[in-house]
């Protein structure tokens, strides 16, 4: 299979069909070597002035047992003439065991922030006070990166950074542009072409920051004692299409984690991984 692949999107300058506007993406995450997560992304620009981005995933096997962890993420929204991307509204709802966890975050059109609700084991949709310093002039983590991929269309780099509320905390969200690689098609991923190299890093602003890196803070603390921030390598399947990621690749304490894209599909297009054909036999 030639190069492909894709993950989220900008409106390119060469003129794109709808088809090819719409995506489905999947990912499949390896801890180790152990296949631990399984990641599916629906992106749709096909509709003027809109884009629409839905993102599941989940936990499996040995992982899923042991962690049974499941969490759908989507973001709706405006596109502005400039391909300036502005959420309407992003929601979270991740589930764990028994217990679920959802946000709603609603935005006005000029960027400024509308609302917070919280559906969790403490609350029943509730209206959550939050200080204009923490919220207004943000986006969602989806919408963030959404921006930057736009720029690999442009000029195939990946450089940008947004300021992202996450619902307790301001952070700014930095892509780093390193270099222009060419990638080689695996078992485990559908791309093989030119790709951009870049890293992520994200910075407390304000908010609920714990005194200690906690969770992602934690993960990317660990990468940079290693040398190694969180690195993502960005390209574009269709020619007429949106640039996606393809590869991510992030170092811990405990191991190396790579999200491979492993299955592509848009219009007539279908392009499957073998070891997902193999593992789905």
């Amino acid at each position: 299979m030639a190069g492909a692949l894709l993950w989220l999107a900008s409106i390119a300058s060469t003129p794109a069909s709808a088809e090819t506007l719409r995506q489905q993406l999947v990912y499949e995450v390896y801890a180790g070597g152990i296949h631990a997560v399984q990641a599916k992304l629906d992106l749709d620009l096909s509709k003027k002035g809109q884009y629409d981005l839905v993102l599941d995933a989940k936990t499996r096997g040995f992982l899923g047992s042991l962690i049974p962890w499941e969490g759908t993420f989507e973001s709706h929204g405006w596109v502005f003439k400039d391909n300036k991307f502005q959420p309407q509204k992003h929601q979270s709802t991740a589930a764990w065991r028994e217990e679920k966890d959802i946000k709603e975050y609603l935005y006005n059109k000029d960027g400024s922030f509308k609302s917070l609700r919280v559906t969790d084991e403490h609350s029943e949709n509730e209206l959550r006070e939050i200080p204009d310093e923490v919220t207004n002039g943000t986006v969602d983590a989806l919408t963030a990166t959404l921006q930057v991929l736009e720029s690999y269309n442009n000029d195939k780099t990946c450089a940008g950074e947004s300021e992202v509320f996450d619902g307790k905390r301001r952070f700014k969200q930095i892509f780093k542009h390193q270099k222009v690689v060419t990638l080689t098609e695996s078992k485990y991923n559908i791309y093989g072409g030119p790709a951009a190299e870049c890293t992520v890093e994200v910075v407390p602003v304000n908010g609920e920051w714990h005194k200690k890196p906690r969770g992602w803070m934690s993960i990317q603390e660990q990468g940079r004692e290693k040398g190694t921030m969180p690195t993502v390598w960005i390209a574009q399947i269709a020619q007429d299409g949106p640039a996606v990621p393809v590869k991510i690749r992030v170092k811990t304490a405990y191991g190396t984690l790579f999200m491979h894209l492993a299955e592509y599909k848009s219009a007539d297009t279908i392009l499957i991984a073998e070891k997902r054909v193999t593992e789905e036999d």
